[in-house]
């Protein structure tokens, strides 16, 4: 091992929160099997047979909850999953249709799912830029969109790179402090570049009296540039929450976030953001337009170089039509699939650990990664980390042979964890979620291939998010989709599960 690659910093240390219970079974689970232990017992007084009658439908409804799947789903969280597709089926709520023509009201393109009821106004922020909003009703929540342009990793010093990461983990536990934050993400969005943008910044500039040899270099490379070449977006969504039971004015919340972005914005920079901005609201909505109808990408960018601006509202932002199936999501001109994070990668990484799977990809139309962000309060975050260590520590004094080695491995992880969370580190919970969409639903087999290699070589395990696949695609647009806030089951519930 050479001694630059024994210097470069790691990173890592990523953990899952120990779920409260025993084993898998979980606190529900728990207290049903330690109330089940004493009706058995209470029933064993009367007789063996009614001991037996009581124990076996409690065993037959709490086995369920032990039997779970890598990401830790069990049994009954697979039935919902289930049931709820066959009832959205029955429903016809996987079709969605609309324009002048569809019965639906007003007649325009409105985003469909979860979108379809948001709103999108504008405002400006101290520096007189324009920034967009987007209201969601149902949960009262405000998104606002920021763009950046991130430093390439390239020819950049190690030193360097650890800084910016050093800075981009203060910004996140800055989160933490925002007042009403409920989540935010980064989305990183590659295309292959259609080439229009370069044609039409160099050859209206070819003087007519242009010698021909050099007339034939400018057109070969206007020709030729775009076929090895790829435009990458980035775009930081923050989601902010009324408290419940207290109404705002939607002007005033536009106001509060409007002093609050020129401050995110310089985070962001100094994290090796480059150059920082808010979207507008147009821009929001072509961004959606895009991801629903990828042949428009080239249209709009003639747009913008030409007119400076699409004029395109929220409401004309969606798809003409769109099918979600068990595997895939079908809308205008591309078909999509999107993956779901099972589990990070252990043990320690180099800060390029999602190189491979950031880069543009060749095979594929348009291409979303989306690292969702949960920011957790420091009074809770103190909670987490001690109950964690508590259970590291039980696990290491009760195992034998390797699970003692491997526990002791996790008392060492939890230690870490509550020194860096005591001495001002915030904690964050994170996922990672990836949408690759294509031209043809042929092309899926392709792109599995791909979306194996590429989570490979990042260490990352993911799964489909089959049954799921339309309100999977909507979280890796930059509209401010936080999962957690779109469940029946409060988010506490379903870890108690």
């Amino acid at each position: 091992m050479s001694t630059e690659a024994a210097t470069r910093p790691t990173y890592g240390n990523w953990r899952r929160p120990r779920r409260p219970g025993l084993g898998p079974l979980g606190l529900v689970g728990t207290f049903g099997v330690f109330g089940g232990l004493v009706l058995t017992l209470l029933a064993s007084l009367i007789s063996l047979y009614a001991a037996l009658v009581v124990f076996v439908p409690l065993a037959v409804v709490l086995l369920p909850l032990a039997v779970r799947t890598q990401d830790g789903r069990n049994v009954y969280q697979l039935i919902a999953l289930r049931i709820g597709w066959r009832r959205r089926r029955a429903k016809g709520a996987h079709l969605y249709v609309s324009g002048p023509l569809s019965p639906r009201p007003g007649g325009r393109f409105r985003p469909p799912g979860l979108l379809n009821k948001v709103t999108a106004s504008e405002g400006r922020d101290a520096y007189d830029r324009p920034f967009g909003v987007l209201h969601h009703p149902g949960r009262n929540l405000y998104t606002v969109v920021l763009g950046c342009e991130p430093d390439g990793g390239a020819l950049i010093d190690p030193d360097q790179v650890d800084v910016w990461v050093a800075l981009w983990g203060e910004w996140l536990s800055r989160l933490a402090h925002e007042p009403g934050l409920r989540g935010a993400s980064v989305i990183v969005e590659t295309a292959p570049d259609p080439g229009t943008r370069l044609a039409h910044e160099v050859l209206p500039r070819i003087h007519a009296d242009a010698p021909p040899a050099a007339r034939a270099v400018m057109e070969e490379v206007v020709e030729r540039y775009p076929t090895a070449s790829s435009e990458m977006h980035t775009y930081v969504t923050l989601t902010y929450g009324v408290p419940p039971g207290k109404r705002r004015p939607k002007e005033d919340v536009i106001s509060d976030l409007a002093i609050r972005i020129p401050g995110l914005l310089s985070g962001l920079v100094s994290a090796g953001g480059g150059a920082a901005y808010p979207l507008s609201a147009e821009r929001i909505a072509e961004v959606v337009r895009v991801a629903y109808d990828p042949a428009v990408a080239a249209d709009v960018l003639d747009a913008r170089a030409q007119h400076g601006g699409t004029g395109l509202e929220w409401e004309d932002a969606g798809p003409a039509a769109a099918v979600e199936t068990v595997n895939s999501y079908q809308h205008d001109s591309g078909v999509s699939r999107t993956w779901l994070m099972t589990l990070a990668p252990r043990g320690t990484v180099r800060s390029s650990v999602l190189r491979s799977m950031l880069e543009a990809d060749t095979s594929t139309r348009r291409k979303r990664v989306a690292l969702i962000y949960r920011p957790i309060d420091p009074a809770t975050s103190a909670r987490i980390v001690e109950a964690d260590r508590r259970a590291a520590q039980f696990m290491a004094t009760s195992g034998r042979g390797t699970v003692q080695a491997r526990a002791a491995s996790e008392v060492r992880a939890a230690e870490q964890t509550a020194a860096e969370e005591a001495s001002g580190a915030g904690l964050v919970e994170f996922s990672l979620m990836l949408t690759v969409t294509v031209d043809d639903a042929d092309q899926l087999a392709d792109a599995d291939v791909t979306v194996r290699n590429l989570t490979a070589a990042s260490r990352v395990l993911m799964r489909p998010a089959d049954r799921m696949q339309a309100a999977a695609f909507t979280c890796t647009l930059p509209a401010g989709i936080l999962p957690w806030e779109q469940t029946l089951v409060p988010h506490e519930l379903q870890e108690a599960l």
